[in-house]
């Protein structure tokens, strides 16, 4: 009703739309910041009424993005254009020249623990990778035990008295540390740092005892690698092999390894070192190596 009234009266008064562009004004124009409002058929109430919107045509917004969009560059044949050429006209086309930064950044140095019980061959697999891996220092653990026949002070081992391994520990210079078979074995905090720096990866052989106090101090931050022998037996006969122990030290080493190798669930990975095949397990621990390298969330330890 109220829609009736408002058409006829603009009827009677003979006013229509175009008749506001006929008045001046200093002020902006009604309806230039929106949509135009048509009053259709207001003349003939008897027809229906709408109210039409008239878009606009364009904005000065979509003119100025039209504008900042870059110019079409043709593409030239794939089979004829040269290289360098139709690299250019890519870049272009794509409006950014192609970056030759590395996708993935360069892995970061890393922590590798190899560790299982005594007799399985822990330092044969290390000295093979002494031998054939470039990138990995091994670090040297210091001790306060005697030397063996064959071992070399700062390559084997750094061997020491017991109160300076005391005084190392006063200082807090080892990471980590234990009493083992009544000797002392520590590995120094300073070495890692050194080769870490240089971007060396760092393996660590430790015993089992070891293996889990650098757990707890490393975390998930490093890889944690458990050597073991095919089985048992093959296990004893390996120590009896060595001849480095007594009658009651052997029963000793046999009766802590039947333990040590429960404690293999608190490791990343198990490679086994069969007697005659050191290469496969070699092969084995370089497998790891690399597919830790590979990972897209990489382990970084800090010392």
């Amino acid at each position: 009703m109220i829609f009736r009234r408002l058409c006829s009266s603009l009827t009677r008064s003979n006013l229509h739309y175009p008749s506001f562009s006929k008045k001046p004004t200093s002020q902006v124009p009604l309806f230039t910041l929106g949509p135009i409002l048509h009053i259709q058929n207001c003349h003939n109430p008897c027809k229906s009424q709408k109210l039409c919107v008239a878009p606009r045509f364009l904005s000065s917004s979509v003119q100025m993005e039209d504008a900042r969009r870059p110019l079409a560059v043709p593409i030239p044949a794939l089979e004829k254009a040269d290289k360098s050429e139709l690299l250019r006209a890519l870049e272009t086309s794509l409006g950014s020249p192609f970056s030759v930064d590395p996708i993935h950044p360069n892995p970061s140095p890393m922590i590798i623990v190899i560790s299982g019980p005594s007799g399985v061959g822990k330092d044969a697999v290390i000295k093979r990778l002494r031998e054939i891996r470039a990138g990995l220092h091994f670090v040297v653990t210091a001790t306060s035990r005697s030397m063996r026949p064959g071992e070399v002070n700062g390559r084997d081992y750094f061997f020491v008295s017991k109160e300076e391994f005391l005084s190392m520990i006063e200082k807090d210079e080892l990471l980590e540390y234990a009493l083992v078979y009544g000797d002392y074995k520590g590995i120094p905090k300073q070495q890692i740092r050194e080769f870490m720096a240089k971007g060396n990866d760092i393996v660590l052989r430790v015993d089992i005892q070891g293996a889990k106090t650098l757990r707890r101090i490393l975390g998930n931050s490093a890889v944690f690698i458990f050597l073991v022998a095919e089985n048992e037996l093959a296990l004893v006969q390996r120590l009896i092999d060595r001849k480095t122990e007594t009658k009651e030290a052997l029963l000793v080493r046999i009766a802590t390894a039947r333990e040590e190798v429960k404690h293999v669930k608190s490791f990343d990975y198990v490679v086994v070192n069969e007697e005659g095949k050191l290469e496969n397990a070699v092969k084995m621990v370089e497998s790891i190596i690399d597919a830790e390298k590979a990972k897209v969330q990489q382990r970084r330890a800090v010392i």
